[in-house]
């Protein structure tokens, strides 16, 4: 796959990443997991979104159906929309996952779901994280060790946004949906992240109304897509079901009220983009003026 472009004239580059969302079913139904990101990050600090990053080069490896179970890299990018490649973008949701939560969407080697609850295991376990999470090792090296193969046959693809033009950094972010595994339970880094929680779909839209939880518009948007299903199994199937993800790039308005995002269907939407091109610390979660 290419490297990061840029996109639109734009100056700053269009980095690959990828985001997943953890679903279980809890004792009012559906809950998904989200990770409130620590306040002094330089990107959407405060803010609570679902576990994901950027593609990084190790997820690109030449090898990667090697350690992928149930999924090659041409299906893979034909699903995505990409000449190739496109396995890489399951690779680094489950990466990112595992280092942002603990969650570890693997097989072991009796090709059940990989468990961590036994005490040796979970200690082990820990030290790869922390060990990936700084880039002393690759997740494919933990494979290796493991004798794990990445589970990347129950991850759906359902998303895709990319950064308006002007912000400081942009993603070109897809979006997974996977159950949560047995026998691992999340926690958040205590790093990039301070806190985590499982929460309803709906519970996290009115407390975000409240402005209780600060959330941004593709994680908005992946909330109201999973809050019809009723269970963790309704939400996967219906995932994999989608046919055709549409690509979902926001446009933001600076003017005398301030900055707005303005969102396909929206009436300025066809006005296209105005003003200056330099947005500052854009996006703001604190910003109430940011179209929920």
């Amino acid at each position: 796959m290419a490297p990061p472009q840029v996109d639109g004239g734009d100056r700053v580059p269009l980095r690959d990443a990828a985001t997943v969302l953890i679903v279980r079913d809890g004792d009012d139904g559906l809950e998904v997991f989200m990770l409130r990101r620590n306040l002094r990050s330089d990107f959407v600090g405060g803010a609570y979104v679902f576990p994901g990053g950027a593609v990084d080069p190790p997820d690109r490896s030449l090898d990667l159906e090697r350690w992928c179970e149930g999924r090659s890299d041409a299906e893979a990018s034909t699903r995505l929309g990409v000449d190739e490649g496109g396995l890489a973008f399951w690779v680094a949701a489950i990466r990112e996952s595992f280092e942002e939560s603990g969650v570890l969407l693997a097989y072991g080697p009796d090709g059940e779901m990989v468990r961590l609850d036994d005490p040796a295991t979970a200690e082990r376990f820990v030290a790869h994280r922390r060990a990936v999470d700084d880039g002393e090792r690759s997740m494919l090296s933990v494979c290796e060790e493991e004798d794990l193969r990445l589970a990347v046959d129950t991850m759906w693809y359902f998303g895709h946004w990319i950064t308006p033009e002007g912000a400081p950094r942009r993603y070109d972010t897809r979006f997974f949906l996977a159950a949560a595994p047995p026998r691992q339970t999340p926690v958040h880094d205590d790093r990039e992240a301070i806190a985590n929680l499982w929460i309803r779909p709906a519970d996290a839209l009115a407390r975000h109304a409240a402005g209780d939880l600060a959330m941004l518009p593709p994680t908005l948007a992946s909330l109201r897509a999973i809050e019809p299903s009723a269970t963790a199994a309704e939400a996967l199937a219906a995932a994999a079901e989608l046919v055709d993800v549409p690509t979902v790039q926001p446009r933001v308005v600076m003017d005398e009220g301030g900055v707005r995002i303005v969102m396909p269907g929206d009436d300025e939407w066809d006005d296209g983009f105005q003003g200056d091109g330099s947005l500052g610390t854009w996006p703001s979660v604190d910003d109430r003026s940011a179209r929920a």
